[in-house]
């Protein structure tokens, strides 16, 4: 996916009948008006500025940024032979993030996310998942799956069959090869269209769980003190992201309380949690102490939301020390 970032007022939001803070899927139309829309008023507001284009989407966000703490990892994902899939590719492989599957000759474009940003750093997704959503089991290349230590999942990809069968077959892999299976919930409105199937999920293949608070109590359908109580149950590992308080890190006898990192002010949202999870996962794959593997995560989203976009701009390794790795 390749995201599409700009700043809009919230009364844009509003008109266009967005639920601010969440992920809208939209068709191939809405994301065309929706970007001219965007293109424009980034010029009305400074002509100088253009939008900021990369490649995205929530797990490869997070894989880049295990990358950028020196870890190894891979992406399994969809693109089109287009112009932006060829861009998302060449990014992926240019931060050291293994991309290998073939690019699709046929079906819908690439994948893209609008991402509004309003003055409050919010930010509210529009999301055109094109041929992402056609990510089939044959894309899923055994060895990759089975290789790395932990197995990072993202719940947006579950709207489609082919995608879930993808999905299972990768945890399926990695289960047997004896890995970790991690699984992101994404977005409440994700957690409410396959909530049984998230719950499945939760209570069977995944050892490591990332939530904020609002799609972990949709998910249990209980306030958050009884939602904990309850994932604590079926998983090992709850990492649950609760904004400027911090985190959560949840296992069957203890919750690890995390405090927020501040590096600068706050500017855009989008990508914190991709990040945090990546610091959880690269501080989980070298088996540190939990409160540093909490403190990697803290401050890998302090460094995104520290400027625009969804990607570190400064190295995460800079951070490896002050959390005490």
């Amino acid at each position: 996916m390749v995201d599409i970032i700009g700043t809009v007022a919230d009364d844009i939001v509003v008109s266009e009948g967005l639920a601010k803070g969440a992920m809208h899927l939209i068709d191939e139309e809405r994301a065309d008006y929706l970007y001219q829309m965007m293109q424009k008023m980034t010029a009305e507001n400074d002509p100088a500025l253009e939008l900021v284009e990369a490649s995205g989407g929530s797990a490869a966000n997070t894989m880049a940024g295990i990358a950028s703490f020196g870890g190894t990892s891979a992406y399994i994902g969809k693109v089109r032979q287009d112009h932006l899939g060829d861009v998302f590719a060449r990014d992926m492989n240019s931060l050291g993030v293994a991309f290998s599957v073939p690019q699709a000759a046929a079906g819908p474009a690439t994948a893209r996310c609008l991402i509004m940003v309003t003055p409050d750093a919010q930010r509210t997704l529009n999301t055109y998942l094109g041929v992402s959503t056609l990510l089939e089991p044959d894309d899923v290349d055994p060895a990759v799956a089975s290789a790395g230590q932990i197995l990072f999942c993202e719940g947006y990809l579950w709207d489609t069959d082919s995608a879930k069968a993808a999905i299972r077959k990768a945890m399926d892999l990695a289960a047997g090869a004896g890995r970790r299976v991690s699984l992101t919930l994404s977005d409440p409105f994700c957690v409410e269209r396959h909530h049984q199937d998230f719950l499945e999920l939760v209570s069977g293949p995944v050892d490591i769980l990332f939530a904020n608070e609002a799609e972990l109590t949709a998910l249990f359908e209980s306030d958050l003190d009884e939602a904990v109580e309850k994932v604590r149950a079926h998983v090992g590992l709850t990492c649950v992201t609760r904004g400027p308080k911090g985190s959560w890190l949840v296992t069957a006898t203890d919750v690890v309380e995390v405090e927020a990192e501040e590096i600068a002010p706050v500017i855009d949202t989008t990508g914190a949690g991709d990040q945090y999870a990546a610091g959880i996962l690269y501080g989980l794959s070298r088996n540190l102490p939990l409160p540093v593997v909490g403190r990697l995560g803290s401050f890998a989203a302090a460094e995104v939301i520290s400027h625009m976009g969804p990607r570190p701009e400064r190295p995460l390794t800079d951070f490896l020390a002050e959390a005490g790795a």
